[in-house]
């Protein structure tokens, strides 16, 4: 386990591998698919984005609401492919990490070596438990989204793995080329 505080620094993110389980402390930013959109038509237009984008991680989920006593309903990782038009205009902008669930695409992964980020995905159906991870959770921009708004959340031994990093080193592909009966000696 690779213990990961924020913001992330560019010397951590060389270091980490496809593979590598993680645990990170600090703050992480929730954005979907409509958000991503906003927030590229703002970089078009020259405006300021909402958040943080240096050393940013975004966590691809749109929190269920929480229910009383807590910080956030289920916040389980959603599609990561729908971001792919929207993330190389990020990463330009400073977000160093992704976390979500599936494969990207060939274009999402040329970018992570050229801006030095990763792809980490989260447990797809652990929604219930990542919740547990979040202490605390606002809504920071595009409240007219719902459950697609902005969210910064404060984390706590947030648990995920990395699946595509910096070298161009691809878990995903690992995996299947491992249990691959046609690639077998």
């Amino acid at each position: 386990m690779i213990n990961l505080k924020t913001p992330i620094t560019n010397e951590q993110l060389l270091e980490l591998r496809a593979g590598d389980t993680v645990s990170i402390t600090g703050t992480i930013y929730t954005a979907r698919d409509a958000a991503h959109k906003k927030m590229v038509e703002a970089l078009e237009k020259g405006e300021k984005l909402p958040i943080e984008t240096n050393n940013t991680i975004i966590y691809y989920v749109g929190p269920t609401p929480a229910k009383p006593g807590e910080v956030i309903g289920s916040a389980g990782p959603t599609s990561s492919y729908r971001m792919d038009p929207y993330a190389t205009a990020l990463m330009e902008k400073g977000v160093k990490v992704t976390i979500g669930k599936g494969p990207r695409s060939e274009e999402f992964k040329e970018s992570l070596k050229q801006f030095g980020g990763v792809y980490l995905s989260a447990i797809g159906g652990a929604a219930a438990l990542i919740s547990k991870s979040i202490k605390k959770a606002e809504v920071v921009a595009y409240p007219e989204l719902g459950a697609e708004a902005i969210h910064k959340l404060e984390v706590e031994n947030f648990t995920a793995f990395v699946t595509y990093d910096s070298q161009g080193n691809d878990l995903l592909t690992e995996g299947i080329n491992k249990f691959n009966v046609h690639n077998r000696k």
